[in-house]
């Protein structure tokens, strides 16, 4: 005979870490917009003699700001799931 599923009356695991994967949520979602400054600030105190490394190097945290985002969406969804 096979094993039933466990019933949600009692919590997994995964329940118990709700209110830290909110926590985590709301930590992505403003390292998202310090992505986004920093970014900002790096592209912007490059000096000489290397202008486009400082360029480049802005670019590439800018970048993160949309991964930060995505996953603070995710997390938040699990969070009230």
């Amino acid at each position: 005979m096979a094993a039933s599923p466990p019933s949600n009356s009692q919590p997994s695991a995964l329940q118990n870490l709700k209110p830290y994967v909110s926590i985590l949520g709301h930590v992505c979602f403003v390292l998202g917009f310090a992505s986004i400054i920093a970014s900002i600030v790096v592209w912007n105190i490059t000096k000489e003699p290397d202008i486009a490394h400082g360029e480049r190097f802005g670019i590439f945290i800018g970048l993160w700001a949309p991964t930060f985002f995505i996953l603070s969406n995710r997390f938040e969804r699990f969070a009230k799931s």
